[in-house]
């Protein structure tokens, strides 16, 4: 332990020195990103709720997701880094954290505690088995199945089709949990992400086991409103760049 430079600080001098000596381009510029209409700043509200939005999305595609979220401390808030991707070495207001939140950064801290209480409320967002999407025969039933606008299944020709750009991720709660052969009794989950650039109508698939859906999360739905019922069979307009969330309402729980 003691002769580790992570931990006590010798690669943190040898940034630094790398940093000053490359004029801090050490980071490399092939970024994937996208500034929404415009560079750095802006009052076009437009834009600012876009951007809020894809906030929200990223962190709900982190946070719904399988497996063990690591988020870097700031990204609950909004922090930006002004937009740079090798701020380690960089001791000022690039890399500080900014612990007077602004009312945008309060409400995506509300956003990031509503994610870890679903993560938390339906252990099927993370699984100790890996989802396969096979056909369980035994079961009769599918541990996972993507679902296209239509609310169907989607077949090769949507994954071969460019023009695809939201699609549905139904998580079966019957499915088998464990290493035993018998059936789940989690939640069953519906997880829509549109990537598109307008809206887009989605038909609520049908499942077995209920027939209405109770959305938990739509980024582009003010925390605190986002519970309402629908049916399998509706047509949702999911907004352009938007993650929604929905669970089965069990037949028995009516």
């Amino acid at each position: 332990m003691a002769g580790s430079p992570g931990l006590w600080g010798g690669h943190d001098r040898l940034d630094s020195f790398q940093s000053h000596v490359e004029d801090n381009r050490d980071g490399h510029s092939h970024n994937r990103s996208w500034n929404s209409g415009v560079e750095g700043p802006t009052d076009d509200a437009a834009i600012n709720a876009l951007r809020e939005r894809q906030k929200r999305n990223l962190l709900a595609t982190l946070l719904l997701s399988q497996g063990t979220p690591l988020i870097l401390a700031g990204d609950e808030l909004g922090r930006t880094q002004r937009g740079n991707n090798n701020a380690y070495a960089q001791d000022n207001e690039i890399s500080w954290l900014d612990w007077n939140i602004a009312p945008a950064g309060q409400a995506l801290i509300r956003f990031v505690q509503k994610l870890t209480a679903l993560r938390q409320e339906y252990p099927i967002l993370r699984r100790s088995r890996f989802l396969t999407g096979e056909y369980n025969a035994d079961l009769d039933v599918k541990d996972v199945t993507w679902i296209n606008a239509n609310g169907n299944e989607m077949q090769e020709a949507d994954w071969a089709d460019a023009n695809t750009h939201c699609f549905g991720m139904l998580m079966d709660g019957r499915a088998q949990v464990t290493g035993i052969r018998q059936r789940g009794q989690d939640a069953t989950l519906l997880l829509v992400l549109n990537s598109h650039h307008d809206l887009v109508h989605f038909v609520l698939p049908a499942c077995p086991g209920g027939d209405q859906w109770s959305r938990l999360i739509d980024t582009n739905v003010e925390l605190g409103s986002e519970t309402e019922t629908f049916r399998t069979g509706d047509r949702y307009d999911v907004t352009a760049r938007s993650v929604l969330l929905f669970v089965l309402i069990p037949d028995q729980a009516r």
